[in-house]
């Protein structure tokens, strides 16, 4: 007779849905790691880089790090942290577009912060492929320093280097990744080794770029920027009344009221 517990196994299985096929690494221009298996993004439509408003900078450094990775020249690990809805996330997707659409052999692959664990894995698979690849890890944060020491290893200091075709992506609202306060002086033995441990994840990142709150004269010219593009009237005090009731400006907040205004006129929009 089989084992009840066999039995529950092999129907659980038969219930779940089966994994995708693995996606071929040269032909798409974005995808995701997901449960050890590397899937074909459904749809890849970033933002054109024109319409990231107040972030030149940032929009600078970022695209001109893609263009390295792109050529095979050396790149940084990024870790992209600040306000939240500053664009951190689209600046990454949008800069990949960039790069595709001038002919650069690159393409994004978007991972959670579950799928740490099983990096390597898709390192291994990346490496023999005749393309360059931005590993895209978008909202990390971890509750302490011994949470982020797997991916502190990946980054830098492992036995088995990193291939030279990837490069680590990732946004952040801390600065440091890790929740810090006093009391992490306090309670130390070594007030200098906790604090060491708690920055030593950040440090691993070669280029780290701030994305800060805007001012009320940027989040107009955000707005004006995504309604021009979508012919769409903009009456600045509706927009400024907007962001106050959702009480912030940013990127995020100024592209949901056009997307409100688009609403209102009774059109769809592609982006």
């Amino acid at each position: 007779m089989t084992d009840p517990m066999t039995r529950i196994a092999e129907a659980l299985e038969r219930l779940a849905p089966p994994l995708p096929l693995p996606a071929d690494p040269m032909t798409g221009p974005a995808y995701v790691w997901r449960r050890g298996t590397l899937v074909a993004a459904r749809e890849f439509a970033p933002l054109p880089l024109v319409l990231l408003r107040g972030v030149d900078r940032q929009r600078e450094t970022l695209l001109a790090n893609m263009q390295r990775l792109a050529a095979g020249h050396a790149a940084q690990d990024v870790l992209l942290w600040g306000a939240r809805g500053t664009g951190k996330s689209a600046l990454v997707k949008s800069t990949v577009a960039a790069v595709q659409e001038a002919g650069g052999a690159l393409a994004l692959v978007e991972t959670g912060a579950a799928d740490l664990e099983t990096l390597p894995e898709l390192f291994a698979l990346l490496a023999p492929v005749a393309r360059r690849f931005a590993l895209f890890i978008d909202d990390l944060g971890f509750d302490a320093a011994s949470d982020a020491r797997a991916l502190r290893s990946l980054l830098e200091g492992g036995a088995e280097a990193r291939p030279g075709n990837t490069r680590l992506f990732v946004t952040s609202n801390r600065r440091h990744l890790i929740p810090r306060d006093i009391a992490e002086q306090e309670s130390a033995i070594n007030p200098r080794d906790s604090i060491d441990d708690n920055l030593a994840l950040a440090d691993r990142f070669g280029l780290s770029l701030g994305f800060h709150a805007i001012d009320q004269d940027i989040y107009l010219d955000i707005v004006h920027g995504y309604a021009q593009a979508h012919g769409l009237a903009v009456d600045p005090a509706d927009a400024l009344q907007w962001a106050t009731r959702r009480g912030s400006r940013s990127g995020r907040v100024a592209w949901q009221y056009v997307v409100e205004l688009a609403g209102r006129s009774g059109k769809s929009l592609s982006i």
